[in-house]
């Protein structure tokens, strides 16, 4: 949970920074989703991840067969 829950008021605030039309019968339910989100967030950034190699460094076993098979290009 986050320190300080997101107010309906704030919410309707930080919509409006954003551009967005929040009527204001929506404030309450966004600051609800939003503490949500916070608190979901929040245990993502307890796990380490200090062992797990980037995105880019994986393939899976179909991209390797993929790329095996595939014949080399002629140079033109």
């Amino acid at each position: 949970m986050p320190a300080v829950e997101l107010t309906p008021s704030e919410a309707a605030r930080w919509a409006a920074r954003a551009g967005l039309a929040l009527p204001a019968e929506r404030h309450a339910a966004v600051a609800a989703v939003a503490d949500h989100i916070h608190d979901v967030v929040a245990v993502l950034r307890e796990l380490d991840f200090a062992d797990v190699p980037p995105a880019a460094a994986y393939h899976t076993a179909q991209d390797a067969d993929h790329t095996a098979q595939e014949e080399p290009h002629a140079a033109v």
